[in-house]
Parts: structure tokens; sequence; C-alpha cells
């Protein structure tokens, strides 16, 4: 797909952000086509620099984007920038509340520079008496809830991602492309903010709901009654585990004759999910006597050819040799900073059959100073004073 045909073509976003959440709302943007320019300070963005968990941020989050390093505690530095706003249509920020304003980018301050900017702030909170802390994704995760349902009774686990940055970010475009429409009808920005915190309480809804529904509070996801009988992972004849499940009285039949459980099959009270979850001691040792006779493999083709939802315990590491995701478009081709060529997904999204590639790699730092800037209507000259005085990196 040409960048002109790609669904955000035209628009422009300028983007100050770091860690994931930010970042990860300039990549989706990107990714569908808008020209998105990092604006970073002249030792560039500090995620570069992580190192352990975090080694991986930058390289995951941060393709198809320009970079302009400058300087923005000096007055020339902020007035560049204040350029490339003037005709921007999307601003994103990440920082603690109140650092943009300081810097003189606040939302108040960008909206008289430019009316139809819209304005996104990537936070930890939402408007309320939390809105000032500083928060995290781990954070957010321990306040909201998902830490208690992911770990063991007393033993709070977050997630093994940052997935209340991600889905944040999907908050954030969401809100976006909200804005952007009616500003078609309106001619105006807006601010939008989305939050890790009220993210996480989004996601732990089902949960909250539960509570409502059934007057019990719902036990961690580690030790749950499952809803259906057969939802588990099982141990396989070469020591691998599978995980498998029977989610429907026409899977449970269709289940039962494949794998010659003659005897449930003439079980009337297993006929229903509900006598299945009742029974799961008495059914589940039996099936997993049958599962641990067959391969890794040999279970997963039988339950393929049977229909039923099944999953290898699968690690990071393996997905890059994943062949569905090799074959279709799944995982881009990327140079890390440091000269590895590796594979990192891509959008999981289709349009018309499409999917969303890499259009440029990582971005070096500054690495497009003078394109940006010339685009945002400094002249040249103005660019090397820049330079000259250490504004702006060379």
């Amino acid at each position: 797909m040409s960048a002109s045909a790609l669904p955000l073509a035209g628009v422009r976003v300028v983007e100050f952000t770091h860690m994931v959440m930010g970042p990860s709302i300039g990549l989706i943007l990107a990714d569908l086509g808008a020209e998105v320019t990092k604006v970073e300070p002249l030792e560039g963005d500090n995620t570069r620099r992580l190192t352990g968990a975090g080694a991986g941020y930058f390289a995951m989050y941060n393709r198809n984007k320009q970079s302009v390093a400058i300087d923005l505690k000096s007055e020339a530095g902020r007035q560049a920038v204040h350029r490339l706003l003037a005709d921007a249509d999307v601003l994103l920020e990440n920082f603690r509340p109140g650092a943009m304003d300081a810097l003189g980018f606040g939302a108040a301050a960008l909206a008289a520079l430019n009316p139809r900017l819209i304005y996104c702030s990537a936070k930890g909170f939402l408007s309320g008496p939390y809105e000032h802390r500083t928060a995290l994704d781990e954070v957010a995760q321990m306040m909201g809830g998902l830490a208690y349902m992911t770990g063991l009774p007393g033993r709070p686990m977050r997630a093994g991602s940052s997935v209340i940055d991600v889905t944040g970010a999907m908050f954030c475009v969401i809100g976006i492309l909200a804005a952007l429409h009616q500003r078609h009808a309106t001619g105006r920005g807006q601010a939008v903010t989305a939050s890790l915190y009220e993210t996480t309480v989004f996601l732990v809804g089902q949960h909250m709901a539960q509570c409502a529904a059934t007057g019990q509070a719902p036990p961690p996801m580690s030790v749950r009654q499952s809803a259906w009988a057969v939802y588990d992972v099982f141990e396989t004849a070469d020591d691998e585990r599978v995980f498998a499940a029977v989610v429907s009285d026409t899977q449970w039949r269709k289940f039962c004759e494949d794998f010659g459980f003659a005897e449930f099959l003439a079980d009337e009270s297993l006929a229903r999910n509900t006598g299945r979850v009742q029974q799961r001691e008495r059914t589940l040792p039996v099936i997993r006597a049958r599962f641990a006779e067959l391969n890794k493999a040999a279970l997963m083709a039988r339950l393929e050819a049977t229909g039923l939802p099944f999953a290898p315990i699968a690690r990071p590491q393996d997905l890059f040799d994943d062949p569905h995701l090799n074959a279709g478009g799944g995982l881009l081709d990327v140079t890390l900073p440091n000269g590895t060529a590796t594979r990192l997904p891509a959008l999981p999204l289709e349009m018309d059959g499409r999917r969303f590639g890499l259009r440029s790699g990582l971005p070096a730092v500054g690495q497009h100073n003078r394109q940006r800037l010339l685009a945002g209507g400094l002249e040249a000259a103005e660019i090397d004073a820049l330079v000259a005085s250490g504004v702006l990196t060379a």
C-alpha cells in the first residue's frame, strides 16, 4: 500500500513522549499513515538507553517516525517547535502533569496558536483526586485490581507485558480518531486524555460485573472456577504442555467422539456444560491421562482436526519462527540501533485484507531535523543558526 493510500495519510502528528504508552500512540498513528515527528531532547529520548526489561521499548514503539532533537529549554528551540505545531493536526504527550505547560506547550496555549489542534495526553489518572499522582503501568495494575486477578492468592502479580500502557494508548487513538471526525463538523480541535488507572479498571470491569451479578468477590484467575469443564493446561507425552478448551455442548460431543470418550458421551449428566463443570474432578483426570499418551505435535493436530480451541505454551522468542506470523505479514523487518536485524510485530489489523507495514525504520536521534523544520517553515539559515548555537543537533 503506497503512503498516500494509507488511512491517515496527510495527518500531521507531533509527539513529545517516552517509555511505552505515549510512543505506542504515535506508533499506531504512524503505521496507519500519519506523519509523526518525534521531538526529543538533544541527547535523545531516554528510552533509547534503557536496559533489562526496557531494552525493547524504543525498538518496538518508534518505527515509521521522524526524529527532531532540539533543546526545548531554550527560547529558540521552543519557537522552532511552535512552527511545527502551527499546522499540526495532533500533539501527543505523556509527561507528568504540568511539564508541558512549563515549557509553553500546554493545551490552552497551543489551542490559541492552532485552534484545529487535537491535544492528546496519556496520563496516569483522569480527572479526580488522584490526577496529580505519578503512575506507571505496574502502579495501575496494582491499584486497578489486575495484579490481584493475575497472581495467586496473597501474591499479586503484574501481567507479563506492558498491557496497560499499550491498551491505554489504544484508547488515546480512539479518542484522537473521534476528535478528527468531530473536527470535520466543528472546525476545531480538542483535548483528549486517556489514563493507565481508568484503562485498568475498564479491563477489570468484567470481574466487577461478576461480583455484582453473583454477590461474591471474584477470586484470582489463577484459582478461579472455570465456566467450562475443560479449560486448562495439559501435560503431553514429551513433557510439553498444551492449553485446550471445550466451551460448548456441540464441542463436547465432537470432542468425545474424536478422542474416544464413549463413556462420557453416553452419560446424560455430562451432556450440558453445567453438569460437566460440577463433575470436573471425575472427568479431568481421565482426559489428562488420555492427552498424556500423545506428544505435543500429535495432540495439537488432533485438537485442530476436531476444531477445538487449543494453544501451545509459547515464549516470546518462539514467535520469531511462528509460521502464521511469518506467512501473513505479522512480523516486520526492523534494524535495531546497534545494527542487529530482527522482526517485530506489525499492527494486529487488516483493512481490505491488507496489513500495515514498515515505511521507515527506527530514526536516529535528530535524523530529520532539517527535513522537518524546513517543512515547518524555517529557513535554512535559521536552522544553521540553531545548530551553531547548540539548540539543534547537527
